[in-house]
């Protein structure tokens, strides 16, 4: 195509030459599409009717799929309450705080069970809570491009490993390993405060927290990888200008930019320690007792539902363990809530990442 230029005189540049504003309109004009072409496109749009119904129904169709999961989470709430009546007008808001658990005399008492969880997970978020946080600081600052990939993928892939192959491998590998080694180390530098004390069967509180850091480190992990990625560069450059180190770098134009949405990770990695089943009855021992001992057996709410639902032998019973997993339901609900909430108030604002 032949171009028309004319002369625009610059200061210091007498040869530059610009395009007219004739051959920019060409440039930039989109192509022209052939009366043929346009009738061919028009007969297709008008043979093939009216499109509203289609748009109608395909929208109705994605309302019902979306209404459908509040219809779910009513149901499962509706359920519990209803099939909990039994133990609610008997015992109510004391059933929380009772410690005794008689099937045989018909007592209930939930707290053994609410301690053993809130102590498993307490245990399991101070050990993932270093640990995911470091990896996620290596992989998002500080890993090389070539070892990025595969270490994402490998700290995600742990999320996708079934709970009953962590409940084998801590039963065959984890609660030797803490029976022989680990334990008597704590007992002899931390007997004195109670929480580590003799007989050690190995199942207990702490062989549960472990295989549960291990279970909630790669939500963590992930989950504070994407809220570090949110911090824009800029606050990166501007410390780094100021003369910072790398470790001043992510301290204070990082970690403390995003700090809420860790937070939020780490709640939400709590969510996933309280309900957590399998792996956690194959090594807490279960046994509703509540001890300070971190290595006596204890039981968890998850636990107790897992394991004597199929034995619950009259009605009284039954509502009790379904009363518990009411409880389990609306905490977890809360949590996992909170947890978005957090993470949603760090990333609103987050740039679109590069690709």
């Amino acid at each position: 195509m032949d171009y028309k230029t004319q002369d625009v005189r610059v200061p210091g540049s007498p040869n530059t030459t610009f395009p007219s504003p004739e051959t920019h309109e060409a440039v930039v004009r989109p192509p022209i599409v052939s009366d043929a072409e346009q009738s061919e496109i028009r007969r297709f749009l008008l043979g093939r009717g009216s499109s509203t119904l289609q748009d109608r129904g395909f929208a109705w169709l994605m309302l019902g799929c979306a209404l459908s999961i509040f219809a779910i989470v009513a149901l499962i709430a509706t359920e519990l309450v209803l099939r909990s009546q039994l133990t609610i007008q008997k015992f109510g808001i004391t059933f929380f705080f009772g410690h005794a658990w008689d099937p045989v005399s018909g007592n209930f008492g939930a707290f053994p069970f609410i301690y053993g969880t809130l102590m498993s997970s307490l245990v399991a978020l101070c050990i993932a809570v270093p640990l995911s946080v470091g990896v996620a600081i290596f992989i998002t600052e500080m890993c090389p491009k070539f070892l990025r990939g595969p270490l994402s993928f490998l700290t995600e892939l742990l999320a996708a490993i079934p709970s009953v192959v962590y409940g084998l491998w801590a039963i065959f590998t984890l609660v030797p390993l803490l029976r022989e080694h680990i334990d008597p180390v704590l007992i002899k530098l931390f007997g004195w405060t109670g929480l580590f004390a003799a007989p050690d069967f190995g199942l207990g509180t702490l062989s549960a927290g472990v295989i549960l850091s291990i279970m909630i480190l790669p939500i963590i992990s992930s989950l504070t990888r994407e809220v570090m990625t949110a911090v824009p560069h800029s606050q990166r450059e501007a410390v780094l200008a100021l003369g910072a180190t790398r470790w001043e770098m992510i301290r204070m134009g990082v970690l403390r930019n995003a700090r809420i949405g860790i937070v939020g990770s780490v709640i939400l990695g709590l969510g996933r320690a309280l309900g957590e089943t399998m792996a956690v009855t194959m090594v807490i021992g279960n046994s509703p007792q509540i001890m300070k001992n971190l290595l006596a057996p204890a039981y968890s709410m998850a636990s107790v539902i897992a394991n004597e639902f199929s034995e619950a032998s009259d009605d009284m019973y039954r509502s009790a363990l379904i009363e518990i997993g009411l409880a389990l339901f609306i905490v977890t609900i809360l949590v996992n809530a909170l947890a978005r909430l957090l993470v949603w108030a760090v990333t609103r604002g987050a740039p679109p990442r590069a690709a």
